[in-house]
């Protein structure tokens, strides 16, 4: 199992930008992809951004060209870099591992004020 801890999220206005942060208790080297998702209020969970043990990176339609995911696995941890924020962007944003098995965080929130 891994223990994953977001941080990073906050109160930004609309056009900001935030870094979130998802740190591992385990070593991600080896790990499938890492993922963030994000629910928003009433909306299911929806995939954000994926990136893989190889580096390989997807992203939702509707973040595409603004949100960039990367890894560090010295330090294991993913990042969420999310530029040209939206008030549409607003959701709780989560972090998971997917090995084995799929290990969550436990959310960061992340509100966009237009």
């Amino acid at each position: 199992q891994v223990h994953l801890v977001e941080s990073g999220g906050g109160l930004v206005q609309a056009g900001g930008s935030l870094r979130l942060s998802c740190s591992a208790s385990v070593s991600i080297f080896s790990i499938n992809a890492m993922q963030w998702y994000r629910q928003a209020p009433g909306k299911q969970r929806e995939l954000v951004a994926t990136i893989s043990a190889s580096g390989s990176t997807n992203y939702a339609d509707s973040v595409k060209g603004r949100f960039t995911i990367s890894r560090d696995n010295a330090r294991n941890t993913v990042y969420l870099q999310m530029n040209s924020l939206k008030p549409d962007d607003t959701a709780v944003y989560y972090c998971s591992a997917l090995g084995r098995f799929r290990d969550w965080g436990q959310g960061t929130q992340v509100t966009v004020s237009s």
